[in-house]
């Protein structure tokens, strides 16, 4: 009998950065690994061979065009699809074309039959501490991404998990010293969660990962040496291109709190969203209508 496929794809959080082990990193996909199991989908197996085919870095896009294919050919028994923070880090950022993209990568696991495992995220901007006229128009994209997340979810059937709010993202122990991304204890959080719900379902038979960590903690020297070394390099490297456009977004969101209008912003937003998903919903009944 083979073995169950678990499949990842995504960026660095699902990479495992923040969970250093040896040379590379594990993250929480590879610590959920070994806690899933049989279940109604799938007979019971004894082993289960993981992938990750994360890559730091990756937008939506990257998903769709590279890293989906190689999934496909392993033809996963369950694939993850955790993504869309470095989409709202870019000046190209376009909601219709994420969601456009997560419709594409949600539907081709479903059709093969794959248990699909999605999450939405907290916004960058909160993670960092940035100033409000900076933080919001992140916080404003991150939330029309879950948005998409969560409705694409619900369609798809997939096993969703809510990472974007609750007590663990002001928990200080749970993050890395970049804030942006977890820590061991952080990663052991969203395995823990995401077996909890693939148990509830008969999808994880396997012990569920220990919320403890399994190596000590980094100092706050070793933590302040990596940020100050490779940390800040990787913020620099995602946020670049967007500053510019960050600034802008910055003064447009001042002016509109000075005239009360910040309302507008969010109901732009909220409309953007609800035009990406019904441009999708089209697209589904054109083929009846012809």
């Amino acid at each position: 009998m083979r073995p169950l496929r678990f499949v990842a794809l995504g960026d660095s959080l699902t990479e495992g950065v923040g969970d250093p082990v040896g040379d590379g990193w594990r993250g929480w996909a590879a610590l959920l690994a070994g806690g899933i199991g049989g279940g109604p989908s799938v007979k019971s197996v004894e082993s289960v061979e993981f992938t990750n085919l994360a890559v730091s870095g990756s937008q939506t896009r990257d998903v769709l065009e590279r890293q989906l294919p190689a999934a496909l050919a392993l033809r996963p028994d369950i694939a993850s699809v955790v993504i869309g923070v470095n989409d709202t880090l870019r000046c190209t950022f376009d909601i219709q074309a994420v969601a456009a993209r997560l419709d594409t990568v949600y539907s081709a696991f479903t059709e093969q039959g794959a248990v699909l495992l999605t999450a939405c995220l907290p916004d960058p901007g909160a993670m960092l501490g940035l100033p409000g006229a900076l933080a919001r128009p992140l916080a404003r994209r991150q939330r029309a991404v879950n948005a998409v997340v969560h409705a694409l979810s619900e369609r798809y059937g997939a096993v969703h998990l809510h990472a974007a709010e609750e007590a663990w993202l002001t928990d200080r122990a749970m993050w890395s010293a970049d804030r942006l991304h977890p820590g061991e204890r952080g990663h052991r959080q969203l395995a823990v969660r995401f077996h909890a719900l693939l148990a509830e379902q008969g999808l994880a038979t396997g012990s569920a990962p220990s919320p403890e960590p399994e190596f000590p903690e980094p100092t706050k020297s070793a933590s302040l040496w990596w940020l100050a070394t490779a940390g800040t390099g990787w913020v620099a490297r995602r946020c670049t291109d967007l500053l510019p456009q960050l600034m802008t977004l910055a003064v447009d969101e001042m002016r509109h709190r000075v005239r009360g209008t910040s309302a507008r912003l969010d109901l732009r937003t909220a409309h953007a969203v609800s035009a990406a998903l019904a441009a999708l919903s089209a697209g589904e009944q054109q083929p009846d209508a012809a």
